[in-house]
């Protein structure tokens, strides 16, 4: 279990083993006297200890829209998932990617009027002017005045393929699923290929991605679509690839080109290169030249081996054939006499019947 954890990024000390029995109740609410071998804390302090993820609500907004109602008496109702930011009624919001500016006039969560909206919130808002058939999901909600979410263009991502029948190339366009938006997105480029462990640069320019392979990709959008670099806001920033009915690969996103209303590009995140992965020392090398030789070498004795104990199986089964045939030829032998005794005999009858005559 801790060698998974560490693989999956944990960090395995921190993490702790408790014994229970659920059955029983072992060191579930109160200590086990039967386990004074177990010094660590028993389920409900190993629970209370975990600390809470702190929330984004430094952030600009973003909220990627679930769905739009159209509600009698009070208008259209946009639902979503705040995911960074703080959403208050009266604000200025934009919905992205048509970038359609209005007011929000109130926010509710389970039929209850709120202050404001949290990140972690499911939330339905009511807006002005704007009629359910302008927005839809998929689109983000964004605050005017503050880091307003912009259409992208393009983007770069670092994308690990997780089962392809075949292989991915530039000009592959699966459908992309990131947050709400289910939209195709073409491979434009494969720029790298890296080390998914280290994110080292191995190849520069690849044809091809293969499964389980890992790479730097730039793909664009075939419809509008809003998503943002991982760097500044992770909800946004991670996606699937889906194509013949299963998810082909996954991805995050290193930067984006984001495009203003004057049609200028502006790029976010992080635009640098990944390193090169360093070359093995000479010494290393000359040990997997000798450990290569050594393997060649071993593999030839065992064909000899193989060869060499074929030999006495072959003699023996040449052998066995040898004496299966000697019995049979001893077998024929007297039958053969016995055909010539019985042909001599009606001979020696016709002679002495001459004789007699």
């Amino acid at each position: 279990m801790k060698k998974f954890l560490k693989k999956c990024g944990y960090d395995e000390k921190k993490i702790p083993f408790v014994p229970i029995s659920g059955w029983v109740g072992d060191n579930m609410i109160d200590r086990s006297d039967k386990m004074s071998w177990y010094k660590g804390p028993i389920l409900v302090e190993a629970l209370d200890g975990i600390v809470p993820p702190k929330r984004p609500i430094e952030k600009p907004l973003r909220l990627p829209l679930q769905d739009v109602y159209k509600i009698g008496g009070i208008g259209t109702v946009p639902v979503g998932r705040v995911e960074t930011g703080i959403l208050k009624p009266g604000m200025t919001v934009v919905f992205c990617p048509v970038q359609l500016t209005t007011e929000v006039k109130s926010v509710e969560m389970h039929h209850e009027a709120l202050d404001q909206a949290v990140p972690g919130d499911n939330v339905g808002f009511n807006i002005k002017n704007i009629s359910v058939k302008e927005i839809k999901r998929g689109f983000v909600t964004g605050d005017t005045k503050s880091d307003p979410p912009l259409p992208s263009a393009s983007f770069d991502a670092q994308v690990i393929v997780l089962d392809h029948p075949n292989q991915i190339m530039a000009g592959y366009t699966p459908v992309v699923d990131c947050h709400t938006s289910h939209i195709a997105c073409k491979f434009n480029k494969l720029l790298y290929l890296i080390d998914k462990r280290s994110g080292e640069r191995l190849e520069d320019a690849p044809k091809a991605v293969k499964t389980g392979q890992a790479a730097i990709v730039e793909m664009i959008p075939s419809k509008p679509m809003c998503v943002e670099a991982f760097s500044e806001y992770a909800p946004l920033g991670r996606f699937a690839v889906r194509d013949m009915r299963k998810t082909v690969a996954v991805g995050v996103i290193k930067r984006v080109m984001r495009k203003q209303a004057d049609g200028k590009l502006v790029s976010s995140g992080i635009a640098d290169e990944p390193p090169k992965a360093k070359d093995k020392p000479e010494a290393e090398k000359e040990e997997g030249g000798a450990k290569k030789k050594a393997g060649k070498k071993k593999a030839a004795k065992k064909e000899g081996g193989d060869e060499a104990a074929e030999k006495p199986k072959k003699a023996a089964a040449k052998k066995e054939e040898g004496d299966a045939e000697k019995p049979a030829a001893k077998k024929a032998a007297p039958k053969k006499e016995a055909a010539a005794e019985g042909e001599k005999k009606p001979a020696a009858k016709k002679k002495a019947a001459k004789k007699k005559e």
